[in-house]
């Protein structure tokens, strides 16, 4: 048994969501009980404790979309005119990383992303993974790095024609040979796959169709950018004579367990049918502001009731620095100050948990009873009063990842006091800083 106790307890429980003086029970992986500290530090005497020593408790945050590869563009400098387009930056930065990686390099930076989600209080991502230069075993290298630090992740790999037939058919491969291994392998319900899709202009109607195929029966969702840049829509309506949302649909693509990243330039007719269809959307930001490709209808499509999380794209591992992003870019772009504070929550603590749903056996970023014990203490102290009406602006305003203490996932205390558990931090990054020089050496 383990206590996590004496803190303020933000359960993301409608029916119980914040508890002054609060306390976590937990047995094995599962929470069996949330209250008030001293009736479970009395019930529970011979558990292991954790003081919170009068901060924060909460659940662990869900990435709903993720790049690990992109931890290796950090810092890298291109030669060069800079990208003036996104074409520009997918082909000048991205799809000339993802050219080059070996295994080794996706390894490292598997490792060192996993070790930054669990310093910033990530406990569950959702990656899509690129690795041109070394497509087959790639998921199953981030799913060794996942394993050795414990951080729960659900893993595909980019399917795209632009590096050529038989990379394509390794990807379609790739996908297939992992879903199926974590639906013959529970893992402990830490690992699932997903089927990886670039996005519509890098994937001709033959690879859509085998895609289409091979995912039969294996009981997984789709994942792939979406309108991201308003060039998939031109090249989808010059091709095909349709809309991205539309052609998608036409391929069996949509649906209640498949990730639309982005979805920037979908007009309404295309909300209409992600709506209809159920399929997620998945709103990124910072990326979006980063790659200039413009700020996504996500008012809109919140409107409609399509369900929205929130990721990062690769961006940070920070899920508090996207969450202060997707509050303010809707108020700018629409020139409104009502609109993204409450849509912010909801993306972040009601959808990324429905999405999480969608793939994981118990709930996650909820702290109650039969849930996964996925929690952070976040180390507070309020400048003002903090209570069940505005706990969220105290998040949003007054919280980073910087701010979590102790990370514990599936019921395994992964960092405490800042320090990451049974693991030589210093050593992976020096071996993930070479890995990156050596990359960067070729690009």
């Amino acid at each position: 048994m383990l206590l996590i106790g004496n803190g303020t307890v933000i359960t993301q429980d409608e029916s119980n969501p914040f508890i002054e003086n609060g306390c976590v029970a937990v047995d094995g992986n599962i929470i069996v009980e949330v209250g008030k500290y001293s009736k479970l530090k009395e019930k529970y005497k011979d558990a292991e404790f954790i003081d919170a020593k009068n901060n924060i408790i909460m659940p662990g945050n869900i990435n709903s979309h993720m790049h690990i590869y992109s931890a290796y563009a950090r810092g890298m400098v291109l030669g060069g005119e800079p990208a003036k387009n996104f074409l520009e930056i997918l082909d000048k930065l991205w799809w000339n990383i993802d050219k080059k990686l070996t295994l080794e390099q996706v390894k490292y930076s598997a490792l060192v992303t996993y070790i930054e989600c669990i310093k910033n209080g990530t406990t569950t991502i959702f990656d899509h993974h690129a690795s041109e230069g070394a497509v087959s075993g790639s998921l199953f290298g981030i799913e060794e790095a996942a394993k050795s630090l414990n951080v729960r992740s659900c893993l595909c790999y980019e399917v795209s024609d632009r590096d050529g037939k038989q990379i394509m058919e390794k990807g379609i491969k790739e996908n297939v040979d992992f879903i199926s291994h974590c639906n013959n392998n529970n893992n402990n319900d830490m690992i699932k796959g997903m089927f990886g899709l670039h996005a519509s202009f890098t994937l001709s109607d033959s690879t859509l169709y085998k895609c289409r195929d091979s995912i039969q029966g294996l009981n997984t969702g789709f994942h792939i950018h979406t309108a991201e840049g308003i060039e998939d829509e031109y090249d989808c309506v010059n091709k095909y004579n349709k809309r991205v949302v539309e052609r998608l649909k036409d391929f069996d693509i949509l649906g209640n367990k498949t990730i639309a990243v982005h979805c920037t330039h979908v007009n309404e007719d295309e909300m209409d049918i992600l709506k209809d269809t159920r399929t997620i959307v998945v709103h990124n930001p910072e990326s979006n502001m980063g790659n200039a490709v413009g700020c996504a209808p996500t008012m809109e499509m919140m409107k409609k009731g399509i369900v929205m999380g929130l990721g990062t794209d690769g961006y940070t591992t920070d899920m508090y620095e996207s969450m202060k992003v997707a509050n303010i870019i809707h108020k700018h772009n629409l020139k409104d100050p009502r609109v993204g504070f409450l849509e912010t929550y909801k993306m972040m603590y009601e959808n990324n948990k429905k999405i999480a749903a969608e793939y994981f056996d118990k709930p996650l970023g909820i702290l109650k009873k039969g849930s996964y014990a996925d929690i952070i203490i976040i180390e507070y102290n309020p400048i003002t009063p903090i209570n069940k009406d505005n706990y969220f602006a105290h998040i949003l305003f007054g919280i980073t990842g910087k701010s979590v203490n102790t990370t514990i996932i599936n019921g395994k205390i992964l960092m405490k006091n800042r320090e990451i558990q049974g693991i030589d931090e210093k050593e992976i990054y020096e071996k993930s800083r070479q890995a990156a020089s050596n990359l960067w050496k070729i690009i």
